[in-house]
């Protein structure tokens, strides 16, 4: 995967986003329906590229993960870019289906890739604890816990799972991927509409790392657990059966960071040295 497109290419930003409930997920899968599946076809069909198009992108939801700020990049040939660059996003708005948006596409800067150049991803996972349940018009985006949920005791709880670590046990391990991140954030707030928010932030995540780790500290939050379990868990280093993986809905990924332009290229070796190999589905 280049940090440069190939000569006779233009590298292409597309900042998009998209309601998860009916895809399977981020990465193309064969006969199944992918956000994927769906960007990379309607670039073909408005381009009338005779190749389809490959996308990398910031980081690959899982199946029923929402997002609102999400990245990728594309080559594409720099007379076709040329053609259609203008009319490219109204073409995209006109082919595409309703629950997958693109807000804008321009030409990547020297070194930009979507996927390696990024130095953090912020999701945010959304629940209430209204005993009688979710807004009928958030309940695709929000998860109902049927019991109180106590916002100071998930914060302290939280607070020990910041920094460098190894989260073995709150991702589902993959041969030969690392599951060493840097959790650069992670709070929980109470919305004057009852939902409260957490507010996820990290270098890269594993494989259901954001809903494991959100599992654990609502049952800290509604008192099942005592506030330092959530760290006695990390600490063990392998899954407990008391930590669940919440339902993907309440999940959404909201911004993708990236370093200055003169930064990329070094940001991406950096990257690289980290994790060599892909880190996998996300959340």
């Amino acid at each position: 995967m280049s940090d440069e497109a190939a000569p006779g290419f233009v590298r292409v930003r597309l900042d998009l986003s998209y309601d998860g409930k009916d895809f399977s997920g981020w990465a193309k899968q064969r006969e199944r329906r992918t956000v994927q599946g769906e960007l990379e076809s309607a670039l073909g069909t408005v381009t009338r590229s005779s190749e389809t198009p490959d996308l990398t992108v910031a980081g690959r939801t899982d199946a029923g993960v929402h997002a609102r700020g999400q990245v990728a990049h594309v080559d594409l040939p720099e007379e076709l870019w040329a053609e259609h660059r203008d009319k490219l996003l109204r073409r995209l708005a006109g082919r595409l289906p309703h629950d997958v948006r693109v807000w804008r596409v321009a030409a990547a800067p020297p070194g930009f890739n979507a996927r390696f150049s990024a130095i953090w991803r912020r999701y945010a996972y959304r629940v209430v604890d209204h005993p009688g349940g979710v807004d009928p018009l958030l309940r695709g985006h929000v998860l109902w816990h049927d019991w109180p949920l106590d916002v100071d005791a998930m914060n302290a709880a939280s607070a020990p799972l910041l920094g460098e670590h190894d989260f073995a046990a709150y991702c589902k391990r993959r041969d030969g991927a690392t599951t060493i991140r840097t959790l650069q954030k992670l709070s929980w707030e109470r919305g004057a509409d009852g939902v409260i928010t957490a507010t996820v932030r990290a270098d890269a995540f594993c494989h259901n790392m954001v809903r494991s780790l959100v599992g654990a500290l609502l049952f800290t939050g509604d008192g099942h657990r005592p506030v330092d379990w959530p760290g006695k868990v990390l600490a063990a280093g392998v899954r407990d059966s008391a930590v669940h993986v919440v339902r993907p809905h309440g999940l959404t990924l909201e911004e993708v960071g990236y370093p200055a332009d003169e930064l990329l290229a070094a940001r991406n070796k950096e990257s690289r040295n980290k994790r060599s190999l892909p880190g996998a589905g996300c959340c």
